[in-house]
């Protein structure tokens, strides 16, 4: 005689297992299907269908991940002792060598752009790390760029965020800026003052060709001193003029 409830039991548990392998995936996301072990075509975005017992699958984002590489301790080519920290962009372009080339790709991009991060820093002078970032961010993307592509991974961009100094260093870099600014100031008013000579000079060699414009220009003078009305003038009378009264 049959077991009904057994085998109403085994149906609905086969119905269960067969619902159980229908899956959707987001426009974002691949499926990395593995048939009894065996790699597949990765599948997705949509709905899919994994056989139960004999295929196992693995979502993977296409997202771009933003990963916050902590600060690394770094002495520079110049021997100063500086904390450096960054900001990694990567995407993932391959999700089955994503899954099968290496065991946990996030983890494996961190450690990595450490290790790059410090060894990038490590080979420039302080001053290239202060005025060239631009530089260092390409030379550590590319360097990371190249490392990840057997995972199939893109790294989209590299940005060195924060450069702790010491505080020594800090007062030394505030001193050598003042230095420089004091410097600007002096050689500005040294250029200042040579240009008023030389006006000065070529307003001495016209008027020395022209005696008249000295007289027109000691007249504007008096005009000037005179706009005061409690102030009291004394000018001498130029030599010229008299002459030309006593004649």
């Amino acid at each position: 005689m049959f077991n009904f409830g057994a085998i109403a039991t085994a149906l609905v548990i086969a119905v269960l297992l067969a619902i159980s392998g229908i899956k959707i995936l987001k426009e974002y996301e691949r499926a990395v299907i593995f048939r009894l072990g065996r790699l597949v075509q990765a599948r997705g975005p949509g709905i899919t269908y994994v056989i139960p017992l004999v295929e196992k699958m693995m979502r993977v984002e296409l997202r771009t991940v933003t990963m916050n590489v902590p600060p690394q301790d770094v002495i520079t080519r110049d021997n100063v002792s500086i904390k450096v920290s960054a900001v990694l962009y990567f995407r993932v372009i391959e999700p089955n060598r994503a899954i099968t080339e290496v065991q946990n790709y996030l983890l494996a991009a961190s450690q990595l752009a450490q290790v790059t991060l410090r060894s990038t820093c490590g080979q420039a002078l302080l001053d290239e790390l202060l005025a060239e970032r631009e530089k260092i961010n390409t030379r550590i993307q590319e360097i990371l760029d190249s490392q990840t592509e057997p995972w199939g991974i893109k790294v989209v961009l590299v940005e060195v965020k924060d450069i702790d100094l010491p505080q020594e260093m800090q007062r030394a870099m505030a001193k050598q800026a003042e230095a420089e600014r004091e410097r600007r100031a002096k050689i500005i008013h040294a250029e200042g003052e040579f240009q008023a000579s030389q006006k000065l000079a070529d307003a001495a060699e016209i008027i020395a060709k022209q005696p008249a414009a000295m007289h027109l220009r000691f007249l504007q003078s008096l005009v000037e001193v005179s706009a005061d009305n409690n102030s009291t003038i004394i000018f001498p009378v130029p030599i010229d003029l008299l002459r030309r009264l006593l004649t």
